[in-house]
């Protein structure tokens, strides 16, 4: 039987949602908050159960954190109204942005310090997988942090990664998907608009490459969006110099050089400073076109 939790999930983006989604699919008492008044209230509507943090916080099991940042992560934990502080004793945070290793290893320290477990784990799949539950979690942290939010990790993914018995492997390994994910996504936007200046429109590039060695998952998930001229954020172009922008604080570090991933960053940067940093981060495709005087396909109407 399926052990029932209380828990509440702080960010009702397109990940958090679906996140809440799922856990309500499950059955669990989910409360739900987001500095957006209408995706609270719509989750509520759905389902999700009403009470201020400070409210319910000493009968929570589980507290989900799929916010932007470390610093938005840390805010909703240990700021002026954190909810670590008035957790129970085995209660446990389970800590999904993308965020460097060393920022993960802090908040578990503190979290321990208050008898509260700590899982690091950074979540992939998209919005999609996130409603249907079918995330990967790259999850790390002691046996006993896995134990109280395994009720959560069933809920939320087909697949988790048990990278470590203490935070930090997580957000490292999360950090390699989204040097991959970055230069992919950017990669496809070159590609796509490379082959445009010999003739070769985005519909056909679309039917071909998918069948071809040259293909990636971000070049199927992204460039419909291109083709479509609809550049709803699903993740935004601003989420690229935040996340490239770890990855290469932790290539720093390490004194390992990135170049690929540097010039990624640099497109996205270029996006974000043509005015296009809440648009689907497909639109670093824009920067591509811009430079070579291209016409991307409109939105139909």
């Amino acid at each position: 039987m399926t052990t029932r939790l209380k828990v509440a999930i702080f960010g009702l983006g397109s990940m958090g949602y679906g996140m809440a989604q799922s856990l309500l699919r499950s059955g669990h008492t989910t409360y739900g908050y987001d500095v957006n008044e209408q995706a609270v209230s719509r989750f509520q509507a759905e389902g999700g159960t009403e009470g201020a943090p400070g409210d319910v916080a000493a009968d929570l099991d589980a507290v989900v954190v799929v916010v932007l940042n470390a610093a938005q992560a840390e805010t909703v934990l240990f700021g002026a109204e954190g909810i670590v502080p008035h957790l129970k004793p085995g209660a446990v945070v389970i800590c999904c942005p993308t965020v460097q290793p060393d920022f993960a290893r802090a908040m578990e320290a503190r979290c321990n310090a208050s008898d509260v477990h700590y899982l690091d784990a950074p979540i992939s799949g998209g919005a999609a997988k996130a409603a249907q539950g079918q995330l990967s979690i790259m999850a790390a942290g002691t046996p006993d942090a896995f134990q109280a939010a395994r009720p959560v990790l069933d809920a939320c993914a087909a697949t988790v990664f048990e990278l470590g018995d203490s935070a930090g492997p997580g957000s490292a390994m999360k950090a390699v998907n989204q040097l991959l994910a970055g230069v992919h996504i950017a990669a496809m936007a070159e590609a796509l608009t490379f082959g445009m200046t010999q003739g070769i429109d985005a519909e056909s590039f679309m039917k071909v490459i998918p069948q071809c060695a040259g293909t990636s998952w971000m070049l199927e998930n992204r460039a419909p969006h291109i083709i479509s001229g609809d550049y709803t954020p699903h993740s935004a172009v601003d989420i690229w110099p935040k996340d490239l922008g770890i990855v290469l604080d932790i290539a720093r570090g390490a004194k390992f050089g990135a170049p690929i991933a540097a010039a990624a960053l640099q497109q996205y940067l270029a996006a974000s400073g043509m005015g296009h940093g809440r648009e689907d981060d497909a639109a670093v495709a824009k920067v591509y076109a811009r430079n070579a005087g291209l016409t991307l396909p409109e939105k139909k109407t």
